[in-house]
């Protein structure tokens, strides 16, 4: 299982927001390369980034940012927020960036959806956040009414390869994550699932390694301390 750790990006910081909550917003980093170089240094080889000011105009406000991490380091960098169109991904793509996330789009767009999973393969993957079974789209704060299953089949009969699961009332609340969505997904899919929201501890990661995922998502827990992200690494 491979361990991205996390660097939200918000006006060129590095950020957090509980739940997705940009009332709740807590800077850890004015440089953000510093916490990417630590990483590496930790014996990390991926990164996961997200754009939140993209997530809120379609923009890329923070691609020099990301552009220069990708220069700077060897990690492996899939980059989200906001990817609504394909000169978006090919923005990115240009910069360096290994793999993109849509997430909004992938429900509300599906022509997008289908073209950019033609077009760019697999380094285009899909968030797919859930909450109360349902996917929730446009920053957590709407539900696309669609049941969350039926959604990850369809990504895979598309030919997604890779999708980024988030139980939104786990992310960033420090409560563990949710195993049991994590299971039921590995059972039922044939694709590279990496599990989002709660990693709170080195108990976390034992679990979700013992399910054989492709990869875990730590945030939060990095930041505050609760994770050593070496010792992540090496479970």
């Amino acid at each position: 299982m491979l361990i991205f750790p996390a660097i939200d990006l918000y006006e060129g910081k590095a950020v957090r927001l509980l739940k997705g909550d940009y009332s709740q917003l807590t800077v850890y980093s004015d440089h953000p390369l510093e916490i990417a170089e630590a990483f590496q240094e930790a014996g990390a080889r991926c990164l996961h980034t997200v754009d939140l000011e993209g997530a809120r105009t379609g923009e890329t406000p923070n691609l020099e940012v990301i552009r220069h991490i990708v220069r700077n380091t060897d990690l492996f960098t899939e980059v989200g927020g906001g990817i609504r169109s394909a000169q978006v991904i090919e923005r990115y793509l240009d910069a360096g960036v290994g793999r993109v996330i849509l997430g909004t789009a992938a429900v509300t767009d599906r022509r997008f959806l289908e073209e950019a999973a033609a077009d760019y393969g697999e380094k285009v993957a899909v968030g797919v956040d859930i909450r109360d079974g349902s996917v929730a789209i446009k920053g957590w704060t709407e539900s696309s009414g669609l049941d969350a299953f039926d959604f990850c089949r369809d990504l895979q009969q598309l030919g997604i390869r890779t999708i980024i699961c988030t139980d939104i009332s786990r992310d960033g609340a420090m409560r563990g994550t949710n195993l049991e969505l994590y299971r039921k997904l590995k059972d039922m899919l044939d694709m590279q699932i990496i599990a989002s929201g709660g990693v709170s501890d080195l108990n976390d990661v034992r679990k979700l390694k013992e399910m054989d995922l492709y990869g875990a998502i730590i945030g939060k827990a990095y930041y505050t301390g609760a994770i050593d992200l070496k010792e992540a690494i090496a479970i």
